[in-house]
């Protein structure tokens, strides 16, 4: 993996960049599209290409469907998905926290107990390498233990260091047993701390002497204060090295991208944007639309008039509107395929003004419009 800085914004720290994986370069800002168990949910493959440069795929749901098994047998994901670009996949560790009720966290590692049937399962941090290994992603996370929010400090902090002495894990598996397929994986540790500053200091120090390729910042907007989020993210973009890529897990919708992207960040993934859609909201430069109601029955015009997406030229505010109340599939398509447009949208914008030296202005000129309720 490459990554190669361009230019940062003389007003913050936004920044652009190109990051190159052996399946391709990702211009920096970039935002990742879910497709945790192999596919982003009601976007075909095709239209998918036409949007994103990599997307995000999950080694918890992967493991119980389709299994590394038949991954394997494919040659990996790509062949699987017939996705010819980057995946990043994500370790499981947020599994550990979104299921939290249902594991059995020891310093190992973790019982999970399967989503499909039930059955128990151990995952350590050298399982998940093996399964990131056979799933054959271009970016592999590191097997992490975030913690939930409110947290209180002792617990934040053990949850610290069993991601530190994971790491360590993590990496013992790695350089004992080399790529499967025939290009390379590179390796992001997460950096955990929850909102306490000097825990947060202490991971990005301590994993930053590791010399990573990339940085992955785990454990934020989980509850807590905007401010405590963008405090924690400025905290740490200044300690990790300016020429490595950092990325914010699951943040965020359009607003808290901006702030991160305004902080430092180079990478962004979310389930918003495809979620969202699949529900009738809809992100557009004049604000945020909820398709379904009545307001829409009779404006014919089309869904973003400064969109870049074929959808939001081909289709009315109307017809999007009568597919959501016909329950037909369609709609949960054309919504998906319009937000994530948006994103990448917002992602070019973003590159375009860092570029010209005006992403501050820009920003605080869009931020209002993007909140704002049509």
């Amino acid at each position: 993996m490459k990554f190669h800085l361009i230019k940062t914004d003389p007003l913050s720290k936004g920044r652009t960049g190109i990051l190159e994986t052996d399946h391709g370069k990702i211009k920096t800002p970039a935002f990742m599209p879910v497709a945790s168990k192999g596919g982003v949910k009601t976007v075909p493959i095709n239209e998918l290409h036409k949007i994103s440069k990599i997307i995000l795929g999950n080694t918890y749901h992967l493991y119980f469907q389709p299994g590394v098994e038949v991954l394997h047998k494919v040659g990996g994901i790509h062949s699987f998905m017939n996705w010819k670009k980057s995946i990043l996949t994500d370790s499981g560790g947020f599994q550990v926290f979104s299921l939290r009720k249902f594991n059995k966290i020891t310093e190992d590692g973790v019982v999970f107990q399967s989503f499909i049937n039930g059955s128990y399962h151990f995952f350590s941090p050298e399982k998940s390498m093996e399964i990131q290994r056979f799933i054959g992603g271009d970016i592999i996370m590191a097997f992490d233990d975030c913690p939930p929010f409110p947290c209180s400090y002792r617990e934040s902090k053990k949850s610290m260091e069993n991601t530190h002495f994971w790491l360590k894990k993590c990496l013992s598996y790695l350089q004992k047993n080399p790529e499967i397929y025939d290009y390379k994986q590179s390796f992001f540790p997460i950096l955990q701390g929850s909102v306490y500053p000097d825990l947060r200091k202490y991971s990005a120090e301590k994993i930053s002497l590791l010399d990573p390729e990339g940085y992955a910042i785990g454990g934020l907007s989980l509850g807590e204060e905007k401010e405590q989020t963008h405090n924690i993210i400025d905290l740490l973009t200044n300690f990790l090295p300016k020429e490595k890529p950092r990325y914010l897990m699951g943040v965020g919708n359009p607003v808290d991208i901006l702030e991160g992207i305004s902080l430092g960040i180079d990478i962004f993934d979310c389930v918003i944007p495809t979620r969202n859609g699949r529900h009738g909201m809809l992100f557009t430069w004049k604000g945020i639309i909820n398709i379904k109601n009545k307001k829409w029955e009779k404006d014919f015009s089309c869904l973003d008039e400064f969109g870049d997406s074929y959808v939001d030229r081909l289709y009315s505010k109307s017809y999007v509107r009568h597919l959501f109340l016909s329950k037909d599939n369609l709609a949960k398509e054309i919504a998906s395929i319009h937000n994530l447009s948006f994103y990448s949208n917002l992602m070019k914008q973003a590159r375009i003004h860092i570029m010209h030296n005006k992403f501050s202005f820009w920003k605080k000129s869009v931020i209002s419009l993007l909140q704002e309720r049509l």
